[in-house]
C-alpha cells in the first residue's frame, strides 16, 4: 500500500505531514500539488471519498484564495464551478491531501493521521 500525498514543499503543514508520514514509516509518493495538480476527475473522486463537503478542499487561507474573491463566490457556485476551479490551480486546494484510493485526508491533524494511515 502507498499513500499518494499531495503537497507544497514550501508549506509547512505539508512539511509536518510528511515527516509524520516518515516517522511512521508509512510508504508515500510525493506529487507537487501545484506542478502536477489532480484533475477535476481526481479531485471528485478524493471528494467523494473523503466523506467531506466540496468546500472543505479550498485553501481558504491562501492569496489565490482571496485574490480571487472566492469566500463569496463558493457560496453560489454550482459544485461544476467549483470542481472547475479547483483543477484550474493548485494553490486552490487545501493540503496536504493523502489517499491510498480508498480513504483521504484533507489537511494534517497528528490524531487524524494516527488513525488514518498509523496501521498502513
Amino acid at each position: 500500500m502507498s499513500l499518494t500525498f499531495y503537497q507544497y514543499p514550501k508549506c509547512g503543514t505539508c512539511q509536518k505531514a510528511k515527516k509524520w508520514l516518515e516517522n511512521h514509516d508509512v510508504p508515500f509518493e510525493s506529487v507537487h500539488i501545484v506542478e502536477n495538480p489532480p484533475s477535476k476527475e481526481e479531485i471528485k473522486e478524493l471528494v467523494l471519498k473523503s466523506g467531506l463537503d466540496l468546500k472543505k478542499f479550498f485553501n481558504t487561507s491562501g492569496m489565490k484564495y482571496r485574490e480571487l474573491g472566492l469566500k463569496d463566490k463558493i457560496k453560489s457556485a454550482s459544485n461544476e464551478e467549483l470542481f472547475d476551479l479547483l483543477a484550474s490551480d493548485g494553490m486552490l486546494l487545501k493540503r496536504p491531501i493523502a489517499t491510498d484510493g480508498t480513504q483521504v485526508t484533507v489537511g494534517f491533524k497528528e490524531d487524524t493521521y494516527q488513525q488514518t494511515w498509523a496501521s498502513k
